[in-house]
């Protein structure tokens, strides 16, 4: 197999330097950038797979170059680098269309295998082509359409991921740690505000216009997606 290509955007040159290095040993296809502007020069060019964005950049946010490049390649798994490590700050940036988010200083071997796991989940989501359904929701795993009653649902790639587990394992009751694992693909620690911030999103869209709830919040053991009853 041809190794994956990923983007690095990083305008500290010995931090661009270092996860250079470390993800071409560990096997990865590597281009660097230090700003907005070059990074998409280099994305046109390159085609990357994934991508490591600082989120303070030169000439822009890499918040705003996460939505245009997700804006031209929907597949592009996005790892954002950041020094601020608040909760509301990984929101913020997961909402936005990232797959994933490191806090500085990091571990380059975390980065590594962080976006292995990114890798491993877009091979998986291109094998599956299943259309899953609860209710009068629809969820289709290959277009990533997702509609109730007809009315099409618009979803960040990080709510998609949410709705898809939980429609997956419906009528099942999971906690917030579980999804933690299974939706962001490792431990957070104690922060399941992240997951809480999530859910409450995702129920403002599959939930709104006084439709019958089918996402449901299970008291001190987590969320389930249950099918109405008659």
């Amino acid at each position: 197999m041809r190794p994956a290509r990923v983007l690095v955007v990083d305008d500290e040159g010995p931090i661009a330097e270092v996860l250079t290095a470390m993800l071409s040993f560990a096997g990865f296809s590597v281009r660097a950038a230090a700003s907005c502007a070059q990074a998409r020069t280099v994305a046109r060019e390159f085609a990357p797979e994934l991508a490591v964005l600082d989120v303070m950049l030169p000439d822009g946010s890499g918040l705003d170059l996460c939505l245009e490049l997700r804006a031209r390649d929907q597949d592009l798994a996005v790892l954002l680098l950041s020094a601020r490590d608040g909760v509301e700050d990984k929101v913020a940036g997961l909402a936005l269309g990232a797959d994933d988010y490191v806090t500085k200083p990091f571990s380059t071997a975390e980065v590594v295998a962080r976006l292995n796991v990114l890798l491993r989940r877009g091979l998986a989501a291109t094998e599956a082509v299943l259309r899953l359904r609860v209710g009068d929701l629809e969820l289709d795993e290959q277009t990533h359409h997702v509609a109730r009653a007809g009315r099409a649902i618009t979803l960040s790639p990080t709510e998609f991921r949410l709705l898809r587990f939980l429609m997956r394992n419906a009528e099942l009751v999971l906690s917030r740690r579980q999804l933690l694992r299974e939706v962001w693909g490792y431990e957070w620690g104690g922060e399941t505000a992240v997951v809480e911030k999530f859910i409450s999103q995702l129920r403002g869209k599959i939930d709104a216009d006084g439709a019958v709830p089918l996402l449901h919040t299970v008291r001190g053991f987590g969320y389930a997606m249950r099918e109405p009853v008659a």
